[in-house]
């Protein structure tokens, strides 16, 4: 069982999947409405759906189009879902009103409310939070029920897993959950039945599954997540106000957006494709030229976003580390196709010279250690050969000497990609590079690593790879004795 969850992960990528997790808690509020388990009428229930997902859908393609950017109908179905659950069911004119402005401006906000082309607020939250100021109408939250609870909970802990994001849902959670006990023992409420009241009776697991761990407004390191999730989960408490404005749970997230802007890379990239270069039999290096300068550091990634035409099922972004070395001008992407590769990669193949795509969303925290005297070994399978590739080619270009072995694994010699410059950085920084093709010598396994790194219980151990390699070397690592926090491995919220 947790092999197919694993796998069903592996092969869906994010937004697809909280796309997934929404719909499937609006069908089971339907049926549950039919049941007459929730009181809402289902008919009304689904019109009001219908209502709110086609005015985000005209919405959005308005805006796109006057603003020039490429839509991504995956995030605008998440939104509509988003209101769909939020909002209370039409009942008469009033509510209708509150949905078509919340619809609106939930999409408006992500063009309107940005900063070079980079959205500033979750739109679901400032389309009803700038609704309820035109209509006086408020988001009930109404997802946030004991019967829809095991629902929200089995789906959020995939999405949970699917992003990494523990750090960020944790904190949140503990610091809503500390601030809404703490405040009500003060004012005379029991803890077991105000602690029951906020896990059972209220949006507290869908705002952390689902609202906070928003990737465009979530900052990029785990340091500011966890400040972010916890000051938002103060906020989030219903009994904090300030004078006689109480916070809702879309004004909290609002106001942790707002320092998660500040504490986040700034803006969009737009990208010109200067040149494709096929590196290997099945792979390619995309170098574009950007319209302002990518200040990252080496090992990081983009999210990259296509506007194509047929976008099949996987949707139209990706996440891509940065192969080029900040020390360079252009910015480099190095791709693997598959036979059987999407339509974003199907397009992003046929780009010619003077093509554009959008980049956004700087992160990652597989980087190299500030202390130059760590010693550290790099795994590196197939394409996740990328991130050494920039931290290798950073090093050459600013002279700096690590003890570094490298080991990259391959299937066949022909495989091998970026080979001048780990060959250089071998002659010019007495970093050792180990080509390992699978076909000739096997895999990398616990003996060699013992013999062609005899000190690796000293060394870090950074693993950049497919996903059953990383799992795999992890396992071989704390078998061997390596503590768990000298292995850091590469993460992408979705597949490639």
């Amino acid at each position: 069982m947790l092999n197919w969850i694993d796998n069903f992960l592996n092969k869906t990528n994010m937004y697809r999947l909280v796309l997934y997790y929404l719909s499937a808690l609006f069908a089971v509020a339907v049926i549950f409405s039919f049941l007459g388990i929730l009181s809402y009428n289902p008919l009304s229930l689904i019109l009001s759906a219908l209502l709110i997902v086609i005015t985000c859908f005209i919405a959005n393609l308005i805006f796109s189009k006057f603003f020039e950017v490429p839509a991504n109908s995956e995030s605008i179905y998440i939104t509509a879902l988003i209101l769909v659950l939020v909002i209370t069911p039409a009942m008469s004119s009033g509510d209708i009103s509150f949905m078509l402005w919340s619809s609106v401006l939930a999409m408006a906000s992500k063009y309107i409310f940005a900063i070079k082309r980079k959205h500033i607020f979750n739109p679901a939250a400032i389309g009803l939070f700038s609704a309820s100021l035109l209509t006086g109408y408020f988001a009930t939250w109404w997802v946030g029920t004991l019967s829809m609870l095991p629902f929200v909970l089995i789906g959020g802990l995939l999405v949970a897993k699917k992003m990494i994001k523990s750090d960020l849902i944790v904190s949140f959670f503990a610091a809503s959950l500390l601030t809404i006990v703490s405040l009500n023992f003060i004012r005379g409420f029991g803890i077991l039945a105000t602690t029951e009241k906020a896990l059972f009776y209220s949006p507290l697991l869908f705002f952390a599954f689902v609202m906070i761990t928003e990737p465009f407004t979530t900052p990029p390191t785990r340091t500011s997540r966890v400040i972010y999730g916890i000051l938002t989960g103060f906020l989030f408490a219903p009994q904090v106000h300030i004078g006689s404005f109480y916070i809702t749970p879309e004004s909290a997230l609002l106001i942790g957006n707002v320092f998660s802007y500040i504490v986040s890379p700034k803006g969009r990239l737009l990208l010109i494709l200067k040149e494709k270069i096929q590196i290997a039999p099945d792979i390619y290096d995309f170098i574009f030229k950007s319209d302002r300068k990518l200040y990252f550091k080496p090992g990081q990634y983009l999210e990259w976003t296509m506007g194509h035409r047929k976008i099949d099922n996987r949707g139209n972004r990706r996440y891509f580390t940065v192969a080029s070395s900040p020390t360079e001008d252009e910015i480099r992407m190095g791709v693997k196709f598959y036979p059987e590769s999407s339509s974003f990669k199907k397009s992003l193949l046929l780009m010619k010279e003077g093509d554009k795509i959008m980049a956004s969303q700087l992160a990652g925290e597989f980087v190299m250690p500030e202390d130059q005297n760590k010693k550290l070994v790099f795994i590196a399978g197939g394409i996740g050969v990328t991130p050494f590739r920039s931290m290798i080619k950073y090093l050459l270009d600013k002279g700096e000497k690590r003890s570094i072995t490298f080991l990259y694994s391959n299937k066949t010699a022909a495989d091998i990609v970026y080979k001048d410059i780990f060959d250089k950085a071998g002659t010019d920084l007495g970093i050792k590079t180990v080509y390992v093709n699978t076909d000739e010598k096997g895999m990398i396994d616990a003996k060699m690593i013992m013999e062609e790194v005899p000190d690796y219980k000293e060394r870090v151990f950074y693993i950049s790879g497919p996903h059953g390699m990383v799992i795999s070397f992890e396992n071989t690592l704390k078998n061997l004795g390596v503590k768990r926090g000298n292995i850091v491995t590469d993460f992408f919220p979705g597949f490639n």
